[in-house]
């Protein structure tokens, strides 16, 4: 959708964690195409530009060395958090243990609250700025039977997402969430793949699987990357310049509750 841009974020400082594929390169995109500067952090980088950070955001250490890089090139006005994944295996509760439940959680929670902990006090301390942080719709629709601790960490970032918004909305620091379902992306792939060798399935058995573990997608198809990036573009945004505290569900229609 390069090209499609309005120009809301022309001067403005962009980064966004996890931001080297799938949705997060998608963000990025999305970003750019606004104006913003988009500074990208991610293991492996799509690229060695002077805006790329390689780190590891699911250790302290990494996260540290991250937000030294960011603070080098100047005060985010958007900081998005997209960094996240599971890796446990399928078995449910009794299969993951504190190795995998401590991944689980310093990659889907910690890392955010980190990298809030450093790159928030300066845009604070100006008086602006939009975070937008990554939940996923399995927080209230959690699919125990594979990937029970990535469920539960995004459950705390939801919280902390609102909390954190309630604080430092006063400082005119605007903090939302977005929570995505099923979307096409490499995770998604890899996860139905290990579901077609895990469980001996085909790979249509596996996405009827997958869509019946979610409780359906009446829109029948998963989200696009861009299409996600579209709401978190918006509320990077001003336009969005009363929205706190929310939560944006891009699910296709999945979660059956009001």
């Amino acid at each position: 959708m390069s090209g499609t841009g309005r120009g809301d974020l022309v001067g403005r400082l962009a980064v966004v964690a996890g931001g080297s594929r799938g949705t997060g390169a998608a963000v990025a995109r999305r970003l750019a195409d606004e104006g913003a500067r988009v500074v990208t952090i991610a293991r492996a980088p799509a690229d060695d530009g002077p805006l790329a950070v390689r780190a590891d955001l699911g250790t302290p250490e990494g996260v540290a060395a991250a937000a030294g890089a960011v603070a080098a090139i100047g005060v985010p006005d958007v900081l998005v958090h997209v960094v996240g994944g599971s890796r446990t295996p399928s078995g449910g509760y009794a299969v993951i243990d504190d190795g995998l439940w401590g991944e689980e959680l310093a990659l889907n929670l910690l890392a955010a609250v980190r990298l809030d902990r450093a790159l928030l006090p300066g845009m604070v301390a100006r008086g602006s700025g939009s975070v937008v942080h990554v939940t996923s719709i399995q927080r209230r629709l959690p699919l125990h039977g594979s990937t029970l601790a990535y469920a539960s960490a995004k459950a705390a970032l939801a919280t902390y997402s609102k909390g954190l918004a309630n604080e430092v909305a006063p400082s005119g620091v605007r903090v939302n969430s977005v929570a995505p379902g099923w979307i096409r992306t490499d995770g998604s792939e890899a996860l139905l793949a290990r579901r077609e060798r895990e469980g001996g399935l085909t790979r249509e058995a596996a996405i009827a699987e997958l869509a019946r573990a979610l409780g359906g997608v009446p829109l029948g198809r998963p989200a696009e990357p861009e299409e996600v990036a579209e709401v978190i573009g918006f509320l990077a945004s001003d336009r969005a310049g009363s929205v706190v505290g929310a939560e944006f569900v891009v699910d296709g229609g999945t979660i059956p509750t009001v």
